[in-house]
């Protein structure tokens, strides 16, 4: 049996480390939210609900809560559309701009997010759009297209064309053959994506910052509102409640994109 050599051990271990880094503050923040103090004390010395009771009672919490919801929704649909749409037609598009209009779609995930925030201020402040939640669903949307994008390009890049030739030459229309060729094989890419488009909306801060209004907050901008006004363990409810709910997408989209990418290798073999 062949030793792992040093370099490949030396990354195992600093890989591990990286890790424990990521989860440790997530395993200290996720016990104090059912602390009975009145405090960020750690470990708790005593136990209780009150600062969830505390969060599904306080309207601010709430409001927030179903703001970050319907905008993450929303902004998902518009952007598993457009990006489906966007990574569909470069694949079978051919010009000679098909590689710059590619990083043109990835430009907001490649671009740091405070250049996008003051960005997206300065142009929302000139079309009203600031503290809106129209403002709110199109910058969502427009930051969770280049998930979905890159998400789909993977799937189709293992998807036989031929079937779609074979469909029009029995007659299929080209829309009829995306919804029952295209569409299912591709799916898995497309539910990844979305999945992805959804966490990125729900969690944004930076950019909400920016175009947040006081009648209209997220809940990431609400618990930054709250570590900047008072000491209130409810924000340790509300990030666990936001864990709860990104922490399962984002690995049902990594193990929907891992078996897609497994398959893709299976086929190409």
């Amino acid at each position: 049996m062949e030793k792992p050599s040093f370099g490949r051990s030396f990354l195992i271990a600093f890989s591990a480390l990286v890790a424990a880094w990521l989860v440790v503050p997530t395993l200290i923040v996720i016990p104090i939210s059912f602390t009975g103090e009145s405090s960020f004390a750690f470990p708790p010395q005593s136990w209780s609900l009150d600062y969830y009771k505390n969060f599904f009672s306080d309207p601010r919490w709430l409001n927030s809560l179903f703001n970050s919801l319907l905008i993450a929704l929303v902004a998902m649909t518009i952007a598993t559309v457009l990006g489906t749409m966007a990574a569909y037609g470069l694949s079978i598009a051919t010009f000679r701009g098909k590689p710059a209009a590619h990083q043109l779609f990835l430009g907001p995930l490649i671009m740091p997010s405070i250049v996008v925030a003051v960005a997206t201020y300065l142009i929302f402040l000139q079309w009203h759009l600031v503290g809106t939640l129209l403002g709110f669903i199109v910058i969502h949307a427009i930051l969770g297209i280049p998930f979905v994008v890159t998400n789909v390009t993977t799937a189709l890049s293992s998807f036989d064309y031929n079937l779609e030739r074979a469909a029009a030459i029995l007659g299929a229309s080209r829309f009829k053959t995306f919804m029952q060729v295209t569409l299912p094989i591709i799916r898995p890419g497309i539910v990844a994506g979305a999945l992805f488009a959804f966490v990125i909306s729900f969690d944004e801060v930076v950019v909400s910052l920016f175009i947040q209004s006081p009648m209209l907050q997220t809940l990431p901008v609400r618990m930054y509102a709250s570590v900047a006004e008072e000491v209130d363990p409810t924000i340790s409810a509300a990030s666990t409640i936001v864990l709860a709910v990104s922490a399962p997408l984002l690995l049902l989209a990594n193990t929907r994109t891992k078996r897609k990418t497994k398959k893709s290798e299976v086929s190409h073999a």
